[in-house]
């Protein structure tokens, strides 16, 4: 053959080295065959050459052949391609082709093809192969031929794909590059040319440079030579620029993978980028949207825990510094701190204002919102004009500009309304650097501050209600020191603090007819106005009772009662209709067995009545804390007095126990407040109350004061109410005791030891009135009255005369007519006397009358003045 060697001895395999190599053997002027990027065609399609001898025979055989046929070169040559690899039906057509071939003509066709049987017998499998014959002849000069095979189903494969990256490629709606080794696009699809301007082929050549920045371009080009050098893709690597003609930022997801040959070199970079700007947009509101829920349940959880105003608004800052803004502050109308009922603020939103809270988390400096700055607890107001006013006038949020040179870039100033109300302001700021309030911000500052107003409001009214509640007590209790007689008394009561509603502690000192004092300790069991209403009408009820003289055992009765009633529409009054009793009874009857709880009035209340002549004391107990007594020289004891059911319960009697106080003991009232409280039990309380009163010498002020600070009161849990009195008995000569029989001639004797008594006191200003109304009440007792007479005068702050005897029937004081020559001793007592009055005794009755000592002050009544005012 003239064109073929007649023996192939150099391999076919079109390696970059054997090319190489060929090139250089080459000389200079001869045409270069070498590949040319990203490769030769024949690294992917497979041909291959074999020739013919003139008798038809193969008689070279590639090793592209045997590749392509699986035929070894050594079985091939000899072998007669017609039979060996044509099919039996088509060997006669081939035949008559290979005449023509040899016969010198050229032919290029499609031939099916079966691959010889293996060695094991196997069937060899089928192709289609395109044959391109060229006639030659050897050295010889005999006819031969040159045979060019190309696997046609290969080559079939190699067109779908690619057309079918073609179509990838062209109708991509993601940006497709394919970037070479130099980094360099070697082509662009239609959607990349669309984002960046032009059209695909203006692309080619261009580097990252040309479209990104420089900093970002240095990294995806850092990011090119990696994937290129290593082979690792890279997903989703997040890439920021601009396109032409827009000053929009926009970001790119972007996923690198290298490009290889047919053989496996290396060719470059396949770009696929999608646009990600409107989702990362949507991300961010996402995420805003995540942190605002956040926020608003932070605040939920954090703002309203107490009910003290400053406190709620330090509770909003803790909240939004630094999660929302860096810098804010509160501001609430002084009006609303003192306490005022009108509306807070005046039209033009320039009314004085308290800044309560601030906070920051980039400097400790006051907030500037314009104007000079304000420091926490500052009572300033805005301009008129500012934006700050014009948010509390109109109730809407406002921005406020920021200052020149300043740290701060924004800020909100907004309003805080509760129940359409405007109770104060709050504003938010963002530092240099922070991103700016936007809407969402806004909406989400409003909805913060709305609900910070409403636990402010929430704590407005209780503040108001509680303190409503605390002087309607106070006002109940008694005022200033009380004073009694025989008793040198001191007295103690400390209200809950504002996290916790004012109870129903009560005490009270109360003087009786004859130098007697009730002591009174009461707790209305609940909290707030509705206790503290209800400790006033049992108060004043106790006072009403105490009046009438009553046994303590008989008061705490009509107290049951009374407590009763508060809960039913007729209330209290009717506990004291005519057949109160039955009234009650007739009631409890008629309310329906699901009445309200809410409306029961329950009550524990301990009643003493102390005798300063006699030194005694009963007590009466409903469902109280026992009284404590401390002896002179001997430990505090709590008396044994049966406690009873708390007034309200009803149902049940109360017992009276009497002591007799020595001269000089202590005597303890007080309520649960001082001896329980969570963490101690109430039996640990009455002890160290006990062990409290170590030294009752003291005074009393002193020993109330060391109670207080020896015990764990936990005070503000509960109200404390705490009555002490040391006995001071009426000394004997401060007392006159007779007894008269009953006769006649008593009335002079009343008077003759009436008058001895006075003048031995000093008393001569009082002779003459004391021996005038001594004598009206011992003729009045031998009249009416039943028994002995018994005269008794008591000397201590005041003048006491009591008649005492055994009849049952009160006197009753009526006016007398002109023409009557009598009923006006009565009248004569009452004109002359500071009081008197009447009380049933165990015996009979004892009839008083208090007059006053002479203190150069008050001037007495003349009696014959007051005789003759009474015609």
């Amino acid at each position: 053959m003239s064109e073929i060697p007649a023996k192939a001895t150099e391999s076919e395999d079109p390696s970059d080295g054997a090319r190489a190599e060929a090139a250089d053997e080459l000389p200079s002027g001869d045409a270069l065959w070498q590949s040319s990027p990203p490769g030769s065609i024949y690294d992917y399609i497979k041909v291959a050459s074999f020739s013919i001898s003139a008798g038809g025979l193969v008689d070279q055989w590639s090793l592209r052949a045997e590749q392509l046929f699986g035929v070894p070169a050594e079985r091939a040559v000899g072998m007669d391609p017609i039979e060996a690899f044509i099919d039996p039906d088509l060997r006669a057509r081939g035949q008559r082709k290979m005449a023509e071939i040899l016969d010198g003509r050229e032919w290029t066709g499609v031939v099916p093809f079966r691959m010889p049987e293996t060695a094991d017998g196997q069937r060899g499998e089928e192709g289609l192969a395109e044959v391109y014959v060229m006639p030659t002849r050897t050295t010889e000069g005999d006819k031969a031929a040159v045979c060019i095979v190309v696997d046609v189903r290969t080559l079939r494969t190699i067109e779908t794909d690619l057309a079918a990256s073609q179509a990838i490629f062209g109708q991509s709606p993601f940006g497709f590059l394919l970037i070479d080794t130099d980094l360099r696009v070697r082509r662009a699809n239609e959607q990349f040319a669309a984002t960046f301007g032009g059209t695909p082929d203006d692309h080619r050549g261009r580097g990252v440079h040309d479209y990104l920045q420089r900093g970002e371009a240095e990294r995806v080009a850092a990011t090119l030579r990696r994937v290129l050098e290593t082979g690792n893709s890279i997903t989703d690597m997040h890439v920021t620029g601009f396109v032409p003609g827009s000053e929009e930022r926009r970001h790119w997801s972007i996923n690198l993978y290298r490009v290889h040959s047919g053989s496996g070199r290396p060719i470059g970079i396949a770009w696929l980028g999608t646009d990600i700007t409107a989702r990362r947009a949507a991300a961010r509101e996402a995420a805003a949207a995540r942190r605002n829920l956040a926020l608003l349940n932070e605040a939920g959880a954090r703002i309203g825990n107490s009910l003290d105003l400053e406190t709620t608004a330090r509770e909003l800052l803790d909240v939004v510094v630094p999660g929302f803004c860096d810098l804010a502050t509160v501001d609430l109308y002084q009006g609303l701190l003192t306490g005022d009922e009108t509306p807070p603020g005046l039209a033009d939103g320039s009314a004085e204002l308290r800044r309560v809270a601030f906070a920051s988390a980039v400097s400790d400096a006051p907030f500037v919102g314009g104007g000079a700055p304000v420091e926490v607890g500052a009572v300033h107001h805005y301009p008129f004009n500012s934006a700050c006013a014009d948010a509390l006038r109109t109730a809407r949020p406002q921005s406020v500009p920021a200052e020149g040179g300043g740290l701060v870039q924004s800020t909100l100033a907004v309003p805080m309304v509760a129940h359409d109300t405007v109770v104060g302001l709050a504003q938010f700021a963002r530092t240099k650097g922070s991103e700016p309030f936007g809407d969402r911000d806004r909406d989400l500052a409003v909805e913060l501050a709305a609900r910070a107003a409403v636990c402010i409001d929430n704590a407005r009214l209780y503040r108001r209600e509680h303190e409503r509640a605390l002087i309607l007590q106070r006002s109940l209790l008694p005022p200033g020191d009380p004073e009694a007689s025989g008793l040198d008394i001191a007295c103690r009561y400390l209200p809950g603090n504002a996290a916790t509603e004012v109870g129903g502690d009560w005490f009270d000192v109360i003087e009786l007819p004859g130098h007697r004092t009730a002591l009174v300790v009461g707790d209305v069991m609940g909290r707030g106005l509705r206790a503290a209403v209800a400790m006033g009408e049992l108060r004043t009820a106790v006072r009403t009772l105490a009046l009438l003289d009553l046994e303590p055992a008989e008061v705490l009765s009509a107290l049951d009662e009374i407590a009763r009633g508060l809960g039913t529409p007729g209330g209290p009054a009717q506990a004291f209709g005519s057949g109160g009793g039955i009234q009650q009874a007739t009631r409890t009857a008629r309310q329906p067995r699901d009445a309200d709880l809410s409306e029961v009035y329950l009550a524990t209340c301990v009643y003493a009545v102390y005798d300063s002549v006699t030194r005694r004391c009963t007590f009466a107990n409903a469902g109280h804390l026992p009284p404590l007594l401390v002896e002179p020289g001997e430990a505090a004891l709590m008396l044994d007095v049966p406690p009873g059911m708390p007034l309200g319960v009803g149902g049940e009697p109360f017992e009276e126990v009497e002591v007799e106080l020595p001269e000089g003991a202590l005597l303890a009232l007080y309520t649960d407040g001082l001896v329980e409280s969570r963490d101690h039990p109430l039996d640990e309380g009455l002890q160290a109350f006990v062990g409290a009163l170590t030294d009752p010498s003291q005074p009393l002020e002193d020993v109330c004061d060391h109670v207080l600070n020896t015990l764990d009161t936990h005070h503000g849990e509960d109200d404390i109410a705490l009555l002490m009195a040391r006995v001071q008995g009426l000394p004997t000569e401060s007392v006159g005791d007779w007894t008269l029989p009953r006769e006649p001639r008593s009335v002079g004797r009343a008077r003759e030891y009436a008058r001895g008594q006075l003048l031995s006191w000093d008393l001569e200003p009082l002779v003459d009135t004391t021996e005038l109304l001594v004598s009206e009440l011992v003729t009045n007792a031998l009249r009416y009255g039943e028994g002995e007479i018994r005269l008794r005068l008591l000397l201590d702050r005041t003048l006491v005369c009591e008649v005492w005897d055994s009849g049952l029937v009160q006197p009753r004081r009526r006016r007398a007519r002109d023409t009557d020559e009598g009923g006006r001793g009565l009248q004569l007592v009452g004109l002359l006397s500071a009081a008197w009055g009447s009380r049933r005794t165990p015996r009979g009755k004892t009839v008083w009358f208090e007059l006053p000592l002479p203190d150069g002050e008050n001037g007495l009544t003349d009696p014959a003045e007051a005789l003759l005012s009474l015609f």
